[in-house]
């Protein structure tokens, strides 16, 4: 297994003395949440992913998402009134 290298986010955590866990697994092309939640053996739903969204204006957006679950990203729209909702180029 590759090593684990430190992102700004965990250097973060590390300076603020924030006790944390690292939960480290093989990295799939195209594995999603169920390839993370098979191996951290944890539900699909107890996985959480990011996805980059941006409106017709290119404002850009973030969702925060249970593994198990897909984004609508009409009803998105709808919902904060937008036009369109798509994914970061």
């Amino acid at each position: 297994m590759a090593k684990v290298s430190e992102t700004p986010a965990t250097a973060l955590l590390k300076k603020q003395g924030i006790t944390r866990t690292e939960h480290v697994y093989e990295y799939v092309e195209h594995g999603g949440t169920a390839h993370s939640a098979a191996s951290l053996g944890v539900d699909e739903h107890t996985v959480i992913k990011t996805i980059v969204l941006e409106d017709e204006r290119k404002q850009p957006l973030i969702c925060l998402q249970h593994g198990d679950r897909e984004v609508s990203t009409k009803n998105l729209a709808r919902t904060i009134g937008c036009k369109t909702i798509t994914p970061c180029a």
